[in-house]
């Protein structure tokens, strides 16, 4: 499969674009433009990146947590994933979260602090119905596959 070319301006050209740690990974890593300060139980932090990018038609980009920072310190992006429309030309900027009971958080420029994952995404058209076809599963809900 030929890679996806994703146009990236450069907000701050002292930053590097969006790059992957392994041959084969799926998730981009994005960088912090700026300090914030996590501070411990839950505080958060809208993270700039530095980055404006243009998916094109029919991807959608979604940003992800890092394991790292999630296992070792407890951050973690808050509206996991966050999700990139093909239409949104504005800085990228990442919502990390500190869950760690009794440590802050320093993010420092240029840490890593989330990856980005570009996925192709249908739209549906919607249409309202009387009843919905039967299914396996019909109406069970959370939790009604067991434990």
């Amino acid at each position: 499969m030929d890679a996806l070319t994703i146009p990236v301006r450069r907000l701050d050209p002292d930053l590097p674009l969006p790059g992957y740690a392994h041959e084969g990974d799926a998730g981009a890593d994005l960088v912090a433009r700026e300090d914030a300060l996590l501070p411990a139980g839950g505080g958060r932090a809208l993270v700039p990146t530095g980055i404006a990018i243009a998916i094109p038609a029919g991807w959608a980009g979604f940003v992800q947590p890092r394991s790292g920072l999630a296992l070792r310190h407890g951050v973690t992006v808050l509206n996991s994933p966050g999700l990139i429309d093909a239409g949104y030309r504005d800085e990228l900027k990442v919502v990390l979260v500190n869950t760690d009971p009794t440590e802050d958080y320093r993010v420092h420029r240029g840490d890593r602090i989330a990856q980005l994952v570009l996925r192709p995404v249908a739209t549906a058209a919607f249409e309202a119905v009387e009843e919905l076809p039967d299914s396996h599963r019909g109406a069970g809900g959370f939790g009604s596959s067991g434990r």
